[in-house]
């Protein structure tokens, strides 16, 4: 397999697939985490007198043009970051005039690549209940290779960098790789190094093993919950997630997020934490707030109302935003002795202040059992968010900038993105 150590850019054009679905406000980036992480390969391949296009998403526009997740917002955010004055192309499948201009030295971003439903490969304005979805499916799969041969042809080489999206089989993120031979597919340094710190955490994993795993719904980490449950020592579930578990042992939970037909998969998680000898920590007490939240613009309402509350004890009205403080301490206590920890997802709704003691408490704890000795690995946009918000991000030991694919990975799953670079 081609290695980008190995690899001369020089004279050569390279599209990269990077992750640069950064969040913004107002047209701002507010963390640029995952464009700083994408510098190493961007600047091997300038320093080579190589010239490089940029390829990525921004949300989930599902195939239609949305201004509001336009990567033109974040160029002059690249520019900074990269030392060059980066050039735009305003459609990713149109960039043949951009892409034939550029010269070595110069670098090109290409707009948000979902703005096409071909880069998911998935039919849109029908749904999978449709007796004719499948025949869309299938007519979807095909412009999909076309999008795909169609991003291929603006260059010499291709290098996969977006460890975030490595978990889907998308036009620009594996399908692409079918029309670069194997010396000119690799992967970039970013991908390296988030390969290497899941297998640190995985093959070589040091006790005990603590996992913290929040966000709002069970149904999207049942799968890495219960492949967790057969290596972990202490697994700790936080964020919105603690109401469905709160619900399923009989508990009030007010107007709390709750998956009501997720009750039995808490309760057999549960169970099964239990069979594993694993120390299965759920919030006891939550911060609960009333009429507090504008969604909106994610501030905190003027006459807003919080206060503690046992998190099977919620009044009808008000929803709990955020771990309590025995529920902070009894985290912290599973953190601070671990050799090995993994955290995905934050313990509330950490943008605004008044939420953010759940989640600053557990990046504390992380920061002192790293400080102690531990291996620490950060994935997902929160928590990633979050360890840069409370200034932690030096006290980790690996900030991963993937969620799913990280999630994917350590439980085994094989990931498009590297299988379409090794040939597999």
């Amino acid at each position: 397999m081609q290695t980008i150590d190995n690899f001369n850019f020089a004279g050569k054009k390279a599209i990269v697939r990077v992750d640069f679905n950064v969040p913004t406000k107002e047209g701002k980036v507010t963390d640029d985490t995952r464009i700083k992480g994408a510098l190493p390969t961007l600047k091997k391949i300038l320093a080579d007198g190589g010239a490089v296009i940029m390829m990525s998403h921004m949300g989930k526009p599902k195939g239609k043009v949305d201004m509001k997740k336009s990567l033109s917002q974040i160029v002059s955010a690249v520019s900074a970051a990269l030392g060059v004055d980066v050039k735009f192309a305003a459609d990713c499948a149109n960039a043949d005039k951009e892409a034939a201009a550029l010269k070595m030295g110069e670098a090109l971003l290409l707009e948000n690549l979902r703005f096409y439903a071909e880069e998911e490969g998935k039919p849109v304005d029908i749904e999978k209940e449709d007796p004719a979805y499948e025949e869309a499916k299938k007519a979807m799969k095909s412009k999909q290779k076309d999008f795909a041969k169609k991003l291929a042809s603006y260059a010499d080489c291709y290098v996969m960098d977006a460890f975030g999206t490595a978990h889907r089989k998308h036009a620009s993120t594996a399908v692409i790789a079918d029309y670069f031979d194997a010396n000119n597919k690799m992967l970039g340094y970013l991908m390296e190094k988030e390969v290497k710190a899941v297998d640190a955490v995985l093959s070589d994993i040091k006790r005990p093993f603590t996992a913290i795993m929040g966000g709002s719904k069970v149904s999207t980490k049942i799968g890495i919950i219960e492949n967790l449950l057969g290596k972990v020592d202490n697994l700790i579930l936080c964020g919105g997630m603690t109401y469905t578990f709160a619900k399923a042992m009989g508990g009030k939970v007010g107007n709390s997020i709750c998956e009501e037909d997720k009750l039995d998969v808490a309760l057999d998680v549960m169970k099964k934490a239990k069979e594993n000898g694993v120390n299965l920590v759920l919030g006891t007490d939550s911060v609960i707030a009333k009429d507090a939240v504008d969604w909106d613009t994610m501030s905190f309402k003027a006459g807003g109302q919080t206060k503690v509350a046992a998190a099977t004890d919620i009044p009808e009205g008000w929803e709990g935003l955020d771990a309590g403080p025995e529920s902070q301490k009894a985290f912290a206590a599973a953190i601070k002795g671990a050799k090995t920890i993994l955290w995905n997802g934050p313990a509330g709704v950490f943008e605004i202040e008044e939420f953010t003691a759940g989640s600053r408490a557990i990046g504390a704890a992380i920061a002192e059992a790293t400080k102690n000795g531990a291996f620490s690995l950060i994935g997902g946009g929160d928590s990633v968010a979050c360890v840069n918000k409370f200034g932690l991000a030096d006290q980790v030991s690996y900030i991963s900038t993937g969620g799913g694919a990280l999630l994917e990975a350590i439980e085994g799953k094989v990931l498009p993105g590297i299988a379409a670079i090794k040939g597999e």
